[in-house]
């Protein structure tokens, strides 16, 4: 290693800096030789190597040479800027420089893991990416972070557990909260379980205690049967219109309405195994207790009421809020299975979990005997991976032309829970569980397997391939159904059970949230849930500043999951808004003014509302229209860049300068 002392106190003083990364670089990249290379160059005083940059020691190693070296720029060669630009960007704060003197070059991912077959030209092509990433250095301006107004009021979208927790925790640390819930009523998906794992508590009562806690929260406001739908501005100052329906009746008239309806129609409280009034509360002791109308099948004829004839009128209203930031806790719903899969919807012994827990709750107590449409059932199937880990060319893809082929990883545990407590109840059942992988993944979760196992629950192993055929049995046969399928637990054996119900144990699709998509311009991943922006050092975040995913609007998880998910998101809120300011990187787009000419080409492609207008100004007397950008609301994208005809805009800190710069330092002659 060799340090040049002395410098003209103009000069550009780098600190080049190349991550072992652990063996991820190294293993392919001569990284010594790497750095001995950058020394060559006139503007580099230091250039260094270490096993893990990102590690204390090697942000140490970085902020010491900062101060005792007078370093004015640092670039560093590591693993993917996404993982660690805001760790290296504090490191160089912390080292007394302005945050953005700093440049990260990405050498894992750009380098040793796509050529991990030819180290000679990985070596050469980390050097030339790290002359590039010193000839931007060496253009670096200073950059201050973009400091916002923030109100102190949260959006929760959700009243579900997951918008349930998040509301609360964030009322908690002092910010306002305003709730809205689709449907009449509050409780979401957990309020149709009747226990819930590990804990085995009773759903509803565990639920009822957190929507207590909620609905008394002084911090808190909620409206029921409401959605957004508008959203303008940026983080810490967005503009919401909600617009909400009406319940259809009052306090004063509520139980005599619930009387006099006739409608009818299914219960979807109880996945239609039942049926309800239009006029209906989804279950005794939901909250709010005032019944609602079903606007949607609601056939609008007058029902008398006390000798009146009444017809319920939808009075729709919207109202305007200004918030800070939003948190996403729109769920999931159970897969459900096109109409002859696994004979579903064809013949009426198969049903699936969610409906099966929702009969075992709707029994008035243990009466001896379980029962299905009046039935004795005495042996029991139970079919996993429905709706999951889905194979192309063996299943149908769905509406949209998307497979399934993800893990739904609740559906085992869940289903496994659900047969203990079947077992418990009537041990003289016979269950049958069919299952490709058996993933109890939570803590203990593998002890529901082993409980099930000591039950005589018989397991059988299919391939995802080779899923078992479900079909009615013969007339006169002793049961209504037979499961036939290849038990691969028994090197393929060709199995035929009879059964008298088929219990499928369905996967989690994400609600359709077009709607939000859209207006918010958040994405979604591959499995159509909305996605975050790193599993692991963002996992709740979205691209788009101050909205947040919440439970399992984001993915499938268990109940414990989704609270611990809500409560990460209401972290986050807190952390943006406690301040009443929030700071965003200053990567925008910034016009020269004196160049700009006004033609609005900039406008036109511009993907984002308000990021950048033409305003009128008075420039030398006369009046002038020139770009004016938002930088809330700039996602710094670029292509306003490249639209300008009079190269009169750049994006802060990548400026049109700098990639030129750059590519010539890539393609520059380079003696190895």
């Amino acid at each position: 290693m060799t340090e040049k002392t002395n410098p003209k106190p103009e000069e550009t003083k780098i600190g080049v800096y190349v991550c072992y990364c652990g063996g991820n670089i190294s293993d392919v990249v001569d990284v010594e030789k790497v750095a001995e290379k950058m020394r060559e160059h006139p503007n580099v005083t230091i250039a260094r190597t270490d096993m893990s940059m990102c590690s204390d020691a090697g942000q140490s190693i970085v902020e010491n040479d900062i101060k005792e070296l007078g370093l004015n720029r640092v670039v560093i060669g590591a693993c993917a800027p996404s993982l660690h630009e805001h760790t290296f960007r504090g490191t160089v704060a912390r080292g007394g420089l302005n945050p953005y003197f700093f440049h990260h070059v990405g050498l894992r991912e750009q380098d040793s893991w796509v050529h991990s077959n030819n180290p000679g030209g990985a070596t050469e092509k980390a050097i030339r990416l790290m002359y590039a990433g010193i000839a931007k250095a060496n253009l670096l301006k200073p950059l201050d972070m973009i400091k916002l107004k923030a109100e102190r009021h949260a959006l929760v979208i959700g009243g579900g557990v997951a918008g349930l927790r998040a509301a609360y925790d964030i009322a908690g640390r002092g910010i306002n909260v305003t709730l809205i819930e689709k449907t009449p009523f509050l409780g979401g998906r957990m309020a149709q379980l009747e226990t819930v794992f590990p804990t085995g508590n009773n759903a509803r009562e565990d639920l009822h205690s957190l929507i207590n806690e909620v609905r008394t929260h002084p911090l808190i406001t909620i409206h029921t049967l409401s959605e957004l739908v508008n959203i303008r501005g940026y983080i810490g100052n967005y503009d919401v219109q909600i617009r909400s329906q009406s319940r259809g009746v009052s306090g004063d008239n509520a139980e005599a309405a619930l009387a006099a309806c006739t409608q009818e129609v299914p219960d979807d409280f109880n996945y239609g195994l039942t049926k309800r009034k239009v006029v209906y509360r989804a279950y005794e002791g939901c909250f709010p207790s005032t019944p609602a109308v079903d606007w949607e099948h609601y056939d609008g004829k007058p029902i008398e009421i006390d000798g009146q004839k009444v017809i319920f009128e939808n009075k729709k209203k919207t109202f305007d809020l200004r918030i800070g930031a939003i948190v996403i806790a729109t769920g999931f719903q159970p897969y459900e299975p096109p109409r002859g899969d696994y004979g579903y919807d064809e013949l009426p012994e198969v049903v699936t979990l969610p409906q099966f827990i929702r009969h075992m709750g709707l029994r008035d107590g243990n009466v001896g005997e379980l029962t299905w449409k009046g039935h004795p059932v005495r042996d029991i199937a139970a079919i996993h991976c429905v709706g999951s880990r889905h194979l192309a060319g063996v299943h149908e893809p769905q509406p949209d032309g998307i497979l399934n082929n993800y893990c739904s990883r609740v559906c085992c545990t869940a289903t496994l829970h659900q047969v203990n407590e079947l077992l418990d109840e009537y041990p003289n059942i016979n269950v049958y569980d069919f299952y490709e992988d058996i993933r109890t993944y939570g803590l203990e979760h593998e002890s529901y397997y082993t409980e099930a196992s000591k039950k005589m629950v018989r397991f059988l192993r299919f391939h995802g391939d080779q899923r078992p055929e479900v079909v009615a049995a013969p007339e006169g046969d002793t049961h209504p159904v037979l499961v036939k399928g290849k038990d691969y637990l028994t090197n393929g054996l060709e199995v035929e059970v009879p059964v008298d119900l088929v219990i499928l144990a369905v996967g989690m699709v994400p609600r359709p949230v077009d709607d939000l998509v859209d207006m918010m311009k958040i994405p979604k991943g591959d499995d159509r849930f909305l996605l975050e922006v790193h599993p692991k050092l963002r996992p709740v975040e979205t691209p788009v500043p101050g909205i947040v995913l919440a439970g399992t609007a984001q993915s499938p998880m268990n109940i414990q999951e989704s609270c611990n998910a809500a409560s990460a998101a209401a972290a986050k809120v807190a952390v943006l808004l406690a301040a009443g300011q929030v700071e965003l990187d200053p990567y925008v787009a910034n016009v020269d003014l004196d160049k700009c000419e006004g033609t609005g080409a900039c406008i036109e492609v511009c993907e984002y509302e308000d990021a950048i207008v033409l305003e009128t100004m008075t420039v030398e007397g006369k009046e002038v229209q020139r770009a004016v950008v938002t930088p809330a609301n700039c996602s710094g994208c670029g292509n306003c860049v490249s639209a300008c005809p009079h190269h009169a805009i750049d994006v802060q800190g990548w400026e049109v300068a700098h990639y030129e710069a750059m590519v010539d330092a890539i393609t520059m002659e380079v003696e190895i």
